[in-house]
Formats: C-alpha cells, structure tokens, sequence
C-alpha cells in the first residue's frame, strides 16, 4: 500500500511541473519513485522517507545544475543561436498588412503571424521590417530602419 501512495505522490509531483516548468517539483517526483521502489521492497517509513529525501536532494543538488546550464539561451551562453533565437533580430518581408492586433510576414522563406512591436506602427504588404521578438508562434516586428539610423528600439539595447 505504501509504494501506491509513493507512485501516486510521484504522478502529481510530475503532472505539477507540466504546469510549472521550472524542472524543480519533477525532482521531488523522482524521488518519490524511489520511495514506492524501496517500499516494493518491502523497506520501513523511515527508510521510505530518507530514501524519498536522499534521492530528492541528490537530483535537486546534481541534476538541476546541468538541466539549468542547458536551458540557457544561446545568446546569454555565446554559442551560435538556434530555433526562434535565430530568428530575433532578421528581416522579413511583410505579405499581409501587419499592426498591433496582426498580420503576416516572411522570414527565411517561412510564413509567421506577425504583429507590430509599436502599437502605433502599421506595415504595408512589400515592407521590409526587423523580428524583434518571438512571443510563442508570433513574430513582433519594428520597421527595418536600422541601416538608416543605426538604431534598434528600446528593447533590444
């Protein structure tokens, strides 16, 4: 009975981090499969609870650490961008008018949802405009001035 109840710990633990994806409550979801092991086992509480605790701790204290240091960005890490932090920071060609609420452009030959990152800006069809940011599957564009001024617009400094 007691290892059901460490499985049962351990798959809310795990369904929790899907909600949180902070990759901190999947640890102590390991280690509470390690309990319901011990507890298969046929091993005391104590042992249960110490073996929950050791195993919790071992992954907090050694694997985080690694986990952490992969989900930096490539461009806090120096290393060559991949994915949407390649695509921050390209042009793209406007092919449906594109404001604040949407619109629709290209980059690298790829169709994205796009909306002004200035509520005030408007971008025609034809226009060459800069990704500034990727918020899930939408490209927040700013107009591509940058050769003319030199400048990018606050977010990017």
């Amino acid at each position: 009975m007691d290892a059901v109840l460490w499985i049962v710990l351990g798959v809310v633990l795990a369904v929790a981090e899907i909600f949180t994806t902070t990759l901190f409550l999947i640890m102590f979801a390991a280690g509470a499969f390690a309990a319901a092991g011990a507890a298969a086992l046929g091993a005391p509480v104590g042992v249960q609870a110490i073996v929950f605790a050791g195993v919790s701790a071992l992954t907090v204290l050694a694997v985080r650490p690694t986990l952490r240091r992969h989900q930096r960005s490539a461009l806090a890490s120096g290393e060559q961008p991949f994915g949407v932090e390649a695509i921050e920071g390209s042009s793209a060609l406007v092919l449906e008018r594109v404001d604040a609420d949407s619109g629709l452009v290209k980059i690298d030959g790829e169709l994205w949802s796009a909306r002004s990152y200035d509520a005030g800006q408007v971008f025609d069809p034809g226009e060459r405009v800069q990704v500034i940011q990727v918020r899930g599957v939408t490209a927040l564009v700013w107009r591509d001035d940058i050769s003319s001024s030199g400048e990018l617009p606050e977010a990017k400094r």
